[in-house]
C-alpha cells in the first residue's frame, strides 16, 4: 500500500481519537484543556510528520468547532504544537525534544497565537500570556502520556516497525 495512503489512513485514526475524546476536557480559566488532542499531536509528530500532523491537528479542530466541542482558540494551539513537534522529530528522532517542541509549540507559540482570536472573534479580553499557563498545562499532560505510550512502542520495538510500514512504498 502506497505510504501516503497509510499516513492519511493513520491521520484519520487520530483524527478520530482527537474528536471522540473531546467531550473530556478540563477548564482551566477561559479555555477548555483537552490533552488527548497534545498526546495524538506527539503521535502524529513521530509518525506521520510535522505537515500530517499539522493537518491532522486543523481537522480535528476544525472538526471540535463545527459540533460544538471547541472554540476558535483550539486551531492555533494544536496547529502549531502538531507542526513543531513533527519537525523536532523530524530533525532529531529523539522523544524527550519532540514533546518539548508539543510543549512549547502549544504552550508558548500557539497561545500567544490565540491572543489576537481571542481579541478579534471572540470578544474576550485577555493578557498577552493568558492563554500562556492552561495551553501550558493541557499540552504537558497530552505530551506526558504520549511519550509513555511512544517509550513503551520504544522498548517493544514496535514504534520502529511501526515507522518503517508508514514509510515505506
Amino acid at each position: 500500500m502506497n505510504s501516503s495512503i497509510k499516513k492519511l489512513a493513520f491521520a484519520g485514526i487520530f483524527t478520530a481519537l482527537a474528536v471522540v475524546c473531546s467531550a473530556f476536557y478540563i477548564p482551566i480559566g477561559v479555555s477548555k484543556c483537552f490533552p488527548i488532542q497534545h498526546m495524538v499531536n506527539v503521535l502524529a509528530g513521530v509518525f506521520l510528520g510535522p505537515w500530517y500532523s499539522c493537518g491532522m491537528a486543523f481537522v480535528t479542530s476544525l472538526i471540535r468547532v463545527l459540533i460544538g466541542t471547541g472554540s476558535i482558540l483550539a486551531f492555533p494551539g494544536s496547529m502549531i504544537g502538531a507542526l513543531l513537534c513533527g519537525l523536532v522529530y523530524r530533525k532529531t528522532k529523539m522523544l524527550i525534544p519532540t514533546v518539548i517542541g508539543e510543549v512549547f509549540g502549544t504552550g508558548i507559540l500557539g497561545a500567544l497565537a490565540a491572543y489576537p482570536l481571542a481579541t478579534f472573534f471572540l470578544s474576550q479580553e485577555a493578557a498577552v500570556f493568558g492563554f500562556v499557563i492552561p495551553f501550558g498545562v493541557s499540552s504537558f499532560g497530552g505530551a506526558l502520556i504520549s511519550l509513555v505510550i511512544l517509550l513503551v512502542l520504544q522498548r517493544t520495538r514496535a514504534l520502529d516497525q511501526l515507522q518503517k510500514s508508514l514509510s515505506s512504498r
